[in-house]
């Protein structure tokens, strides 16, 4: 089925924030800090003010006096709306300027003078915790370095065991460097409070339309149903629009001060620069295994980088929480991992970037690990990852973090992926590539990198996931018409992932009711019911499977009604695809149309039985999903230029039952392409006093056609066993398997143990000459 939502993007008619005009409608611009660390000593907006065009300027302390100067961040930090005290990287928000239109209030920033007071900041995070490093938090209580949190997971004893009697242990020192989702669309508000009714209406680009009115209640103390946030079509996301920003709130705020709705739009760099990031993990590994190739155990020690204001999206009461999965795919005994958060004068981290400060690390970790200890004792990394898999058999698995894997089956997708690329004429083809040119010097050097990945996403379960003290579960609410016409109502949000066709078929597969005859209706607050929104690939694993429940739900009710039309009890009634019939008659059947017709009529229901064909259903999963996949890319590099092309690249994703194949191929496309991304050219670098070197995409590299292959896809199917319809969820999976797959596939062409992401052509070309290049510092 093609997507349903596509008529109107490829006519140019979709409906984003800036096709948003409001009556009256004021503009607004941020003044941003040049300074990534640097007190502030006075604000005059005088100036400003005087612009004929501009109708206020906000200061923090204009917030102070109204209570709203600090905002809570989804990891039960704070963080400064507009900046009293002083700033904590560059970028950050110091004023906030409302005009009659754009270009007037970007005018009038240049009008504002601001005093600062240079201090040395904190870039590296391996210094951020030096007895003598400057404390970027003083705004907190007692706060005397730049510890956020300590966590653990893991039986540290049981490794001591493994490692003790292990015959092999590899170790390496590994950085997942700090990286941006830099969607299409960047972030936006238009915020409109109504004096007479004290409503405030918020159009906004969020991936999470309840949990931004529950935090805009918590943080300006109106009640819930006096806020209504629309989300409308949103140009990607992909965690970026998560969070709150300080210039959602300032619009509000801007819009009680003035009386008028306020738009504020920002621009590439403010994006690149100050919203959230993701990543920067500087990780430790270190893998025990037996002579013959057994992995007993894997420990790792993580210092994360969370920016100047802990804003993680981490949807978990520990604040590493789903790092759990960092033993992987592999049956090993025991593992055990500690992670330390630390301030830095960076923007606050905070996206659920492909699972960033979680899974998409521990994936990254555990397959170098894997990869490393295959180099250091000669063995294939097929060979060595085939021995080592879980087995279905071994379904549902406990891992040593106490997970419980839900279903799969490893090796047959790893298996798939090795038949698809035709590993072992690959290998042969390298070896006489890495001849060749031993001999003569000329042509390319050829890599062969694998890897394979288990998620966990599904952000559900009540004993591990809330925000700010949220429960996780989702809403779903459908109607059917007395014409037979259904809306399905839904807490998620899309930013691009198909829901109105995805869910929509979820609903025709269960009623037999076309998908063009169902609207799917999201996005606002006001229409739908509450849930978390749309992160960590959960709409199809939560909101999926409330709609399928719901629709059941649904159906349930129908029978009633169409046991009380054929006069008969709903006992004797059989379900066919869009109709009931009587047991043994086929003839004596009503259709879904006809049922929902006579729900709405004077029709005689059994006593209790109320007419109508609506249900409200509310999914708390059980578990979360566990979804897997095989990755093996194929490189050339050039050994003159250490430029890297990557040829072929083979995906086989288990995401369980797939509702719509194509919608899943191309979520697996565009987070293939993300991967080669970080792999090979994107970070977020920054020199010694903290300036942001990639705030625009001349400086922050974006893959294009030109850097990728034509993929090749595969599946396997292993249904999730607590899931109502079986899916698993793909949204995030190609983002979080391929990095690692294109970084062994390019040390195996080079011959080198370990070099950090960005495997950019200066970075390839050192590591081949033994010179390791720090990628996210510009050192002097």
């Amino acid at each position: 089925m093609r997507r349903k939502e596509d008529a109107r993007f490829i006519r140019g008619k979709g409906r984003y924030l800036d096709d948003i005009v409001l009556p009256g409608m004021l503009h607004s611009a941020i003044l941003r800090s040049p300074y990534a660390h640097a007190r502030i000593v006075s604000v005059d907006t005088s100036a400003a003010e005087a612009h004929p065009k501009v109708r206020a300027v906000i200061t923090g302390e204009t917030l102070k006096g109204l209570g709203l100067a600090w905002m809570p961040t989804l990891s039960h930090d704070v963080q400064a709306v507009l900046a009293t005290d002083k700033v904590r990287f560059q970028g950050q928000e110091v004023a906030f300027v409302v005009a009659e239109d754009r270009y007037a209030a970007r005018d009038a920033l240049g009008l504002i003078e601001v005093e600062y007071e240079p201090l040395e900041p904190v870039i590296d995070a391996t210094h951020a915790l030096d007895p003598d490093a400057p404390v970027i938090r003083d705004d907190l209580e007692g706060r005397t370095d730049n510890h956020i949190f300590d966590w653990e997971a893991g039986d540290s004893a049981a490794c001591d065991e493994v490692f003790a009697r292990a015959d092999v242990v590899s170790s390496c020192d590994m950085l997942y460097p700090r990286s941006h989702p830099a969607p299409m669309e960047t972030c936006g508000s238009i915020a409109s409070m109504d004096p007479v009714t004290g409503k405030l209406t918020i159009y906004t680009t969020t991936q999470a339309p309840h949990a931004h009115r529950t935090i805009y209640a918590l943080v300006a103390g109106l009640p819930e149903h006096k806020i209504q946030i629309i989300s409308p079509d949103i140009g990607g996301g992909f965690g970026n629009k998560v969070g709150i920003y300080p210039g959602y709130v300032c619009a509000v705020v801007g819009s009680i001060v003035t009386g008028a709705p306020v738009k504020w739009v920002e621009d590439r760099s403010e994006n690149l620069m100050s919203t959230s990031f993701a990543r920067d993990y500087h990780m430790h590994g270190e893998m025990a295994a037996t002579k013959d190739g057994r992995i007993l155990g894997l420990r790792v020690k993580v210092l994360a980088d969370h920016g100047a204001f802990n804003g993680t999206a981490q949807m978990s009461k520990m604040p590493a929480g789903l790092f759990h999965v960092f033993s992987g795919s592999y049956d090993m005994p025991a593992a055990h991992c500690s992670v330390t958060g630390v301030y830095t004068n960076k923007a606050p981290g905070g996206v659920a970037y492909a699972c960033s400060f979680r899974i998409t690390e521990a994936v990254y970790l555990v397959e170098r690990m894997v990869d490393v200890l295959a180099k250091d004792n000669g063995w294939d990394p097929v060979e060595l990852r085939t021995k080592n898999l879980l087995r279905p058999e071994q379904f549902p698995y406990t891992t040593p973090l106490g997970w419980e894997y839900d279903s799969g089956d490893y090796p047959r997708t790893l298996q798939t992926a090795l038949d698809i690329a035709g590993y072992d004429e690959l290998r042969r083809e390298q070896a006489a590539k890495r001849a060749a040119y031993e001999r003569d010097g000329t042509g390319t050097l050829m890599g062969v990198g694998l890897s394979f990945f288990t998620e966990a996403v599904g952000a559900g379960p009540r004993r591990t996931m809330d925000i700010l003290g949220l429960g996780m579960a989702d809403g779903a609410e459908l109607r059917i018409h007395p014409t037979g016409k259904a809306v399905l109502r839904l807490s998620c949000k899309s930013q691009g992932q198909g829901h109105e066709t995805t869910f929509a078929q979820i609903v025709a597969e269960e009623l037999g009711i076309s998908p063009d005859d169902i609207e799917v209706v999201q996005g606002d607050t006001d229409q739908t019911p509450f849930g978390l929104g749309t992160y960590g690939s959960r709409s199809t694993p939560v909101s999926g499977a409330a709609t399928a429940m719901v629709a059941r739900k649904v159906r349930e009710r129908a029978k009633i009604v169409a046991a009380a039309m054929l006069e008969c009890s709903a006992e004797d009634l059989e379900w066919e695809k869009g109709n009931f019939h009587v047991k043994g008659d086929p003839a004596a059947s009503r259709s879904m149309a006809e049922i929902a017709m006579a729900a709405h009529s004077d029709l005689e229901l059994p006593e209790g039985v109320e007419g109508h064909l609506d249900a409200t259903v509310v999914y708390n999963p059980p578990n979360l999903t566990y979804p897997c996949g095989a990755y093996l890319c194929v490189v050339d590099v050039d050994p003159g230029t250490g430029h890297v092309t990557v040829r072929r690249f083979v995906a086989v994703d288990d995401c369980g039952v797939r509702i719509n194949p194509m919608i899943v191929e191309g979520q697996v496309h565009g987070g293939l392409a993300d991967g080669i991304g970080m792999a090979l050219m994107e970070v977020m670098a920054f020199d010694p006093d903290g300036n942001h070197l990639g705030a625009s995409f001349m400086d922050y590299l974006l893959p294009t056609a030109m850097e990728c292959p034509s993929w090749e896809l595969g599946e396997t199917v292993t249904p999730s066993p607590h899931h109502p319809i079986g899916a698993k969820g793909v949204g995030e999976s190609a983002t979080v398997g391929s990095p690692p797959a294109v970084v062994n596939a390019v040390l195996d062409a080079i011959g080198v143990r370990h070099a950090d992401m960005p495997l950019t052509p200066a970075a390839v070309w050192k590591a081949m000459r033994g010179e390791p290049l720090r990628t996210d510092l510009a050192i002097e």
